[in-house]
């Protein structure tokens, strides 16, 4: 990982980065499930699954948020942290063999009620391998000013 000091006033509206991908397995989905306790069925009984509407065991929610931001945590900037997430949605349901991408986009910029940082919006996309958007959600950036307080 490299350290890259960005401050505010150099993220730019519209900048784009995307992830390479990472395939879903079982084993993830078994992890997760013993992490969480989250054993529902959906998840983890393939014969029961057999019997609902999508047929097969699908990655938990949670699972897919994690290693999609996960993913995208490449570039370590000391200026800023995060701030929290909004806006989650699970769009559509991972199987075990779905591979993801994910796609960020810097969506905007906006003042903070501390004035010597400013909060920045990244717009967060994961898609399967067929370009189905399968999570969106925002996170929020808590970045410091270069100058401290704004003008």
């Amino acid at each position: 990982m490299e350290l890259k000091s960005l401050f505010f006033e150099d993220y730019q509206l519209g900048a784009v980065r995307e992830t390479l991908g990472r395939t879903i397995t079982e084993a993830d989905i078994v992890i997760h499930a013993g992490q969480t306790g989250d054993f529902y069925p959906h998840h983890v009984d393939e014969e029961w699954c057999k019997t609902q509407p999508f047929g097969r065991r699908m990655a938990h929610g949670t699972l897919v948020f994690s290693i999609a931001v996960g993913m995208t945590a490449g570039d370590i900037n000391p200026e800023a942290m995060s701030y929290g997430y909004d806006r989650l949605r699970f769009v559509r349901p991972v199987f075990i063999g779905d591979t993801l991408r994910v796609r960020v986009t810097l969506k905007e910029k906006r003042e903070h009620k501390r004035p010597d940082y400013g909060l920045v919006v990244e717009s967060l996309e994961a898609q399967n391998q067929r370009g189905e958007v399968v999570l969106a959600c925002e996170h929020l950036l808590l970045v410091r000013r270069r100058q401290g307080i704004p003008a």
